[in-house]
């Protein structure tokens, strides 16, 4: 049976399905609709096929995407044509666009990628393809033909910034032109076959509003935050992965006078800062010849040369963090960066550790005051099973005692469960302390009500 014959079939079988559809069982309702959703994908390879090979790719690429997608549009519906496609008009609609996008852009991603809700895309080999939806990942029905031909979208993807993945090289980290981060690994490293995840680069910016609509915080916490970056004390944004890290820091920097030199370093930028006079700085991975990196170390000390009233560092992850703090306690005051870490006393731990990655033996004491005096506020993100981002606690580090740097916890979440929905509860308050950065806000000129700071008031 040829593929028109088998595709007319499939056909009858979906139009059974439709008829008799409470007679039959629904593993037969699955199998048919199955059967002509696979022969629609070996008509749309067919026609992809014959497209290669009468149009000259070169130059369609050449031309602008609104061109392009007009000219291979024509050629598709001519070669269905000439093929007598037996397919409905509705179908043969989005064969046409997807053809269109296996050429012109990344294939059956494209639709993910236009969906303005999804913020993650995972591709976990040809097959199995989620999202990540408002904190939650769900499956799609999005699949590639095979592993080649999710490589083939991989090596477009990597080959438009520069970059090679082969068994050589199997691993990219890398950024789309809209700014998105890719992440590729393939075999022999990814075992089931490539793996792609794409962190999507949102052009909405939350505003301190967003934040306190979403629950990450309250106004209350959101007073004090401003008034913290205001009045110019170094903070450490701290949380796991998707704990929402970056947008607060997004909104961070929102608070920072607009007649201030802001100097950012990202591996991947993905800040948004509205500020009129930022420099934007961003990492470079060594080329095919394992040459000209440019690390995050370098470019916080070149920042030190370019005149900054302050210094955001996206990500500490190596040694930069020695260079971070080294620059917060000599005049760089008011800088922001964010780490991974699940607690605020994790978050110096590592830091600890990323410190010895500089290469400096200096002892623990030595290591620790310098934190303590380098940083004055750590504040904790976590993205909870609801998938809402909260500041589940604000701490300040007081200082040195003995060995150890103490903190105090200013404000917390304080969890009292999951509602029937799945939605965690809880609410925001605070812990009685009044933290002693107070008297710092009060000589800049910025005062807080000491009401702010009473656990028995509504936070």
């Amino acid at each position: 049976m040829n593929l028109k014959e088998r595709m007319r079939n499939a056909g009858s079988q979906e139009s059974l399905v439709q008829a008799n559809t409470p007679s039959l069982a629904a593993d037969d309702q699955a199998h048919a609709k199955e059967t002509a959703s696979a022969l629609e994908r070996e008509w749309k390879h067919h026609i992809h096929q014959k497209l290669l090979k009468v149009i000259d790719l070169s130059l369609v690429t050449g031309l602008e995407e609104k061109q392009a997608r007009t000219q291979i549009r024509e050629v598709v519906n001519r070669l269905m044509i000439e093929e007598s496609v037996p397919l409905p008009a509705a179908i043969r609609q989005r064969l046409v666009t997807q053809i269109e996008d296996e050429v012109l852009g990344l294939g059956p991603l494209e639709p993910l990628l236009a969906d303005p809700s999804v913020s993650d895309i995972l591709v976990n080999g040809h097959h199995s393809v989620y999202v990540e939806r408002q904190g939650k990942i769900e499956g799609t029905e999005v699949q590639f033909r095979d592993d080649a031909h999710l490589r083939n979208i991989i090596d477009r993807i990597v080959s438009n910034v520069g970059r090679r993945i082969d068994e050589s090289s199997p691993m990219v980290d890398a950024r789309l032109k809209d700014g998105s981060r890719v992440n590729v690994i393939i075999p022999p490293l990814a075992i089931d076959g490539p793996m792609l995840s794409i962190r999507r680069f949102s052009v909405y910016r939350p505003s301190t509003e967003d934040l306190i609509e979403y629950g990450t915080l309250t106004a209350m916490i959101a007073e004090v935050i401003s008034a913290i970056v205001k009045a110019r004390l170094n903070v450490l944004v701290s949380g796991g992965t998707g704990s929402g890290k970056t947008t607060l820091l997004n909104v961070l920097s929102g608070f920072i006078p607009h007649n201030e030199r802001i100097v950012t370093i990202e591996d991947s930028a993905e800040l948004q800062l509205q500020q009129p006079h930022v420099v934007r700085l961003e990492t470079r991975p060594p080329n095919i010849e394992n040459k000209g990196e440019v690390t995050q170390r370098d470019l916080v000390r070149n920042s030190l040369r370019m005149r900054p009233d302050r210094i955001i560092v996206g990500e500490v992850r190596g040694a930069e963090a020695l260079d971070m703090l080294q620059a917060m306690n000599t005049g760089h005051d008011g800088s922001l960066t964010t780490i991974h870490a699940n607690t605020p006393r994790d978050a110096l731990s590592r830091l600890e550790t990323m410190i010895t990655m500089a290469g400096f033996n200096l002892p623990i004491r030595a290591m620790r005051a310098q934190m303590a005096a380098a940083i004055h506020i750590v504040i904790q993100l976590e993205r909870m099973e609801d998938g809402k981002r909260r500041v589940v606690s604000l701490q300040e580090i007081q200082g040195m005692e003995g060995d150890v740097i103490t903190m105090s916890e200013i404000f917390k979440f304080h969890r009292q469960g999951i509602d029937s929905d799945g939605n965690v509860q809880g609410r925001f308050q605070s812990t009685g302390l009044v933290p002693k950065f107070h008297e710092r806000l009060r000589q800049r000129g910025i005062e807080l009500d000491f009401d702010l700071f009473d656990p028995d008031r509504q936070v």
